[in-house]
């Protein structure tokens, strides 16, 4: 969803502004309405171009499960909130999120509730976290709410830390393996093929193939390597893109090997989140729109999105998820055991835990295949290269 900056007058008549996510803005203005705030603009955030893999301001996972329990202890501990969050702005290394403390504090010095201070910033704080404070202000258990939003968060950056695992070590090898061959082309074979020429050797195809490959790669090295970066950024534009996303998301489902995983990853992700907002309070269908934007994919989002249309409906969630056809049996059963006796926020848990198994057994089992699969890659592409070098220089031994 796209995010919109925008001004308004909180109720103390104080002009306040900032960041937020949303569907659009009309979706914005009646957000902030509920947040007692009079709207005087609302406008698209950012503008102008981005390179994608700029780093850009953020709060890792980490330090915000770091903050949420320090700050849930020092409200169990009874401190009031805005000394406990000048506490955490002082000690906090991160000179960005430093600074989106030390506004919420500020904000909430000048009135406003926790949840309406972190409203403000969507890139520490995103609308699950908000939600779950607010309703923790509400029923007087912050410090829980904290806690679980810790606990919550340090499972999700445990979650990424296996996906990173999966991920690394192919794309790790690919990468090594492409840059040792463009050296090898670059740099060795056009040694062997001066040799070969002084000498009047007979190319085998292989050997000549490569030598015509290698002064390719000498003349237009540096188009080669403008053109891998320039592919790298396309993709990454192409995807940031509505289609792009789409297609993208819809054949990382389908790839062998890595679209089970990425489909167990993304139910991990929307048991947990359920699961957290339901325990949490949070009426369902504001649960289930909060938990389709963190599916990491659109095509299960899109499914949830439609979900919660037939649950406002009406229909039961095990019934609406069912009718979509893309979630597994055991996972409907289990929801629906859960509304029947009244524990769904327990039963998704236990789904989520399940899914956090299958996805630790799925990159266990993924890590062991790739390895020799690369390793045979790897081996035959720099093999090729080698052999072809070598084959000249057995035709000129039988030539003498």
């Amino acid at each position: 969803m796209p995010t919109y900056a925008w001004k308004g007058k909180n109720r103390y008549g104080d002009t306040v502004g900032g960041e937020r996510i949303a569907a659009s803005k009309e979706e914005l203005g009646r957000m902030l309405q509920k947040d007692q705030i009079t709207v005087l603009n609302i406008a698209a955030a950012g503008g102008g171009f981005k390179i994608p893999f700029l780093k850009r301001e953020k709060v890792k996972l980490k330090e915000l499960a770091v903050y949420s329990r320090q700050l849930s202890v020092l409200i169990d501990a009874e401190l009031p909130l805005i000394q406990s969050l000048g506490i955490l702005e002082e000690q906090q290394k991160n000179v960005y999120f430093k600074n989106v403390i030390k506004t919420v504090k500020d904000d909430v010095e000048a009135g406003s509730t926790l949840n309406q201070a972190k409203r403000k910033h969507p890139k520490a704080f995103d609308d699950l976290y908000c939600n779950l404070i607010a309703s923790g202000e509400q029923s007087g258990s912050l410090d829980i709410m904290l806690r679980r939003l810790s606990e919550f968060i340090e499972k999700n950056a445990r979650l990424r830390a296996k996906v990173k695992q999966a991920s690394i070590y192919p794309v790790a090898i690919m990468t090594f393996a492409i840059v040792v061959t463009i050296f090898l082309l670059w740099k060795v074979i056009p040694v062997f093929a001066t040799i070969f020429r002084d000498l009047g050797a007979e190319l085998p195809w292989l050997t000549a193939t490569i030598v015509t490959m290698s002064d390719f790669t000498q003349k237009y090295i540096l188009f080669i390597i403008g053109g891998m970066i320039g592919l790298v950024l396309a993709f990454r534009y192409y995807r940031s893109t509505t289609p792009g996303r789409w297609t993208t998301d819809r054949l990382f489902l389908k790839m062998p090997l890595f679209g089970n995983l990425i489909y167990k990853v993304s139910m991990t992700r929307v048991t947990r989140t359920l699961a957290t907002l339901i325990s949490g309070g949070v009426p369902m269908l504001e649960a289930l729109k909060i938990t389709s934007t963190t599916a990491g994919n659109v095509i299960i989002e899109k499914e949830i999105t439609d979900a919660r249309k037939l649950v406002s409906e009406g229909k039961t969630m095990s019934e609406s998820f069912k009718q979509s056809g893309k979630f597994p049996t055991m996972m409907l059963q289990m929801i629906n055991v859960g509304e029947a006796t009244g524990t769904l926020d327990e039963m998704l848990s236990k789904l989520a835990a399940f899914y956090d198994e299958e996805v630790d057994n799925t990159v266990s089992s993924l890590l062991s295949i790739m390895e020799p699969v690369m390793l045979i890659f790897v081996g035959a592409l720099v093999g090729s290269l080698v052999i072809a070098m070598y084959l000249p220089i057995f035709s000129l031994m039988k030539a003498f």
